[in-house]
């Protein structure tokens, strides 16, 4: 029967893995099947988390741009409305960034979302 060469494959994947599973607790960093499954259990965590980051930072722009509206003396909801009809194409990262450091500019596009409304 002749030789079989397939190289180092099992031992490069389980390297693989206990190196992604350095620094987690007792048997889950040593033991090669529970460090499998707390990896893929980590991954998976870390693919949603990624997710949902992007939920939670557009919640914080749009809470930024409602109180930056408020202290103007106008809703959200009309602002960004007022926003579209006057043709101003900012992201909400950027009306609340404008909103929190430049309070000038960002009464100005609230009068201009006002004036679109009107």
């Amino acid at each position: 029967m002749p030789r079989v060469k397939r190289s180092t494959n099992r031992r490069d994947s389980r390297r693989k893995v206990l190196k992604l599973a350095k620094g987690f607790f007792l048997t889950k960093s040593k033991l090669y099947r529970a460090a499998q499954e707390a990896v893929e259990k980590a991954l998976r965590y870390g693919y949603v988390g990624r997710k949902r980051k992007k939920r939670e930072y557009r919640g914080l722009f749009i809470l930024r741009i409602n109180a930056g509206c408020h202290i103007n003396g106008m809703s959200y909801s009309k602002f960004i409305g007022g926003l579209k009809k006057a043709g101003i194409g900012l992201n909400r990262k950027m009306l609340a960034d404008l909103a929190a450091n430049e309070p000038a500019a960002f009464a100005s596009l609230v009068e201009k979302a006002k004036a679109a409304i009107a």
